[in-house]
């Protein structure tokens, strides 16, 4: 109630006054341990990249979010403002945990973590080892998926005992989001059963479903055909059980690797759910994935956004991009990008401000 009546307050004001000014966006970075890591890093690091974007003073100065070379970014996710002062010293804010996809980053997902903070929540994103594009990407970080769960509930647990974060968070109101083979970490986090033996199965029998194709981000593992190592890395590191986090609100974009939970674990979800993905997806083929998951979770509504693909639900492409990450980037002035962004940021607010304030 308070974050609305402050919010509500700053409407009023600018109003009289006849500014229109944004609310400023915060981001910060830690290195955290994460000894899930180890198996999964190129040089086998028990450490993890997590970046938080929270709400901040209205006088931070926000620069451009871009990820990619130095000098020369792929991929525009927005803007914030480095290590700027919180908005509020007096308001704790809702937590939303935010897992990027397949060989991507957590700037890639920048576009979405941004406006939710800017809408008042503290969005906390990581680099999952061995599965993003900082790093050299590992046959351990490509096949073991159910790690990355790992990874959001130590950076959690690092947000809550975080002297700079701790104060401004409420961990009682607690959001998941992810895309692509994120929505499958988020999935997990919320009690969905991993089984790699049953993805194995169902791409025998549905081989033409992107997940069970080369990923361009790691082609070199074809999962038609796992290389003995992959099955060694599944037998040593099998998925364990865990309790799910008390998790009020789940947003899965383009959910992946659906095949590979149990469908009895996914039928005792009962968390409020949105799910968005694009009718034009060959990497998370909709019937197989996205689809399947919202027939299977008892609270789940779905968008199926016409002529929309996997990677629109990417930060847009800078112009290096576009030049230099094919098969990413739409071209120059085409406007269904931004419309797929609009809509599921519509639909993450609807959800999270329903269930968390």
């Amino acid at each position: 109630m308070k974050t609305l009546l402050t919010s509500l307050a700053l409407a009023l004001t600018l109003a009289s006054t006849g500014v229109a000014a944004e609310p400023k966006v915060g981001e910060l970075h830690r290195v955290i341990s994460d000894p899930a890591a180890a198996v999964r890093d190129p040089g086998h690091d028990t450490h993890e990249r997590m970046t938080v974007w929270y709400p901040a003073a209205a006088d931070a100065q926000e620069q451009p979010v871009v990820s990619g070379p130095p000098g020369k970014p792929l991929f525009d996710g927005g803007r914030a403002a480095s290590d700027a002062a919180w908005r509020d010293g007096a308001t704790r804010y809702p937590i939303i945990l935010l897992s990027h996809g397949f060989g991507g980053e957590a700037r890639q997902v920048a576009w979405l973590g941004t406006v939710l903070a800017r809408h008042g929540y503290v969005i906390v994103s990581v680099d999952h080892p061995g599965n993003n594009g900082v790093d050299k990407m590992t046959l351990a970080g490509a096949t073991l998926w159910w790690l990355r769960a790992e990874d959001l509930r130590v950076a959690l647990s690092a947000i809550e005992s975080d002297p700079t974060i701790a104060p401004h968070v409420d961990a009682e109101k607690l959001g998941v989001g992810g895309f692509s083979i994120g929505g499958y970490t988020a999935l997990t986090l919320a009690g969905a059963t991993p089984d790699p033996a049953r993805y194995l199965r169902h791409c025998r029998l549905a081989p033409t479903d992107g997940v069970c194709l080369p990923q361009k981000e790691f082609p070199e593992l074809d999962p038609r055909t796992r290389p003995a190592g992959a099955f060694a890395l599944w037998r040593a590191n099998p998925p364990r059980a865990a309790a799910p986090l008390p998790i009020k609100a789940m947003f899965l974009m383009a959910p992946a690797v659906v095949s590979g939970l149990t469908p009895a674990s996914l039928r005792r979800i009962h968390i409020r759910t949105a799910i968005v993905l694009g009718d034009a997806d060959t990497v998370a083929t909709p019937q197989y994935n996205g689809e399947a998951a919202a027939r299977l979770l008892s609270r789940a509504t779905i968008d199926v956004i016409p002529g929309v693909n996997h990677y629109d639900f990417l930060d847009l492409c800078a112009p290096a991009g576009q030049a230099l990450v094919k098969g990413y980037c739409r071209p120059t002035g085409d406007d269904l990008q931004t419309s797929a962004h609009r809509i599921a940021t519509d639909r993450a607010l609807a959800l999270f401000d329903k269930a968390l304030k």
